[in-house]
Order: C-alpha cells, then structure tokens, then sequence
C-alpha cells in the first residue's frame, strides 16, 4: 500500500467514527503519520473527557486498523 492510499484509509476511518463523536460534542483530525504510528488529535467536548482514551483505543484505533492494518498505534497529541 502506498503512502497516499494508506494517508486515504486513515481518513477514511476517521469519517467513520466522527459521527459518533460529533453526536457528544467532539471531532477528531489526522495530525500526522510516522512510520506505523498515526498521530490524532481530539477536538471539542472529547479534550478532557474521561473516556476519551477508551475512544481512542477501542474506537480510533480499531477503526483506523480496519482499514490499515499496518498501523501499530494510534496516539493523542495534545
């Protein structure tokens, strides 16, 4: 997979799982890619939120290694 389609499947997942986030008040956009680690950032209601890194885990993560399974680890930058 190249680099522009691996940037693509990212922020296809991300359009999956924003709705969900945008329902409570919150969003989330790509900040970057280093290697296998996608760097994200929360926005609105979910900076602060006390499940934010089960969402980040369980949701951000799962999601965005359904589409690229070569993604290790997804991490907040604050």
């Amino acid at each position: 997979m190249g680099n522009k389609e691996l940037l693509d499947n990212i922020e296809k997942a991300l359009d999956e799982i924003r709705p969900y986030l945008l329902t409570d008040g919150g969003d989330i956009s790509f900040v970057s890619l280093d290697e296998d680690i996608v760097n994200i950032k929360f926005h609105g209601a979910c900076i602060g939120c006390k499940v934010n890194q089960m969402t980040l885990t369980n949701g951000v993560e799962a999601t965005i290694k359904k589409y690229a399974p070569q993604i290790k680890k997804v991490i907040e930058v604050k």
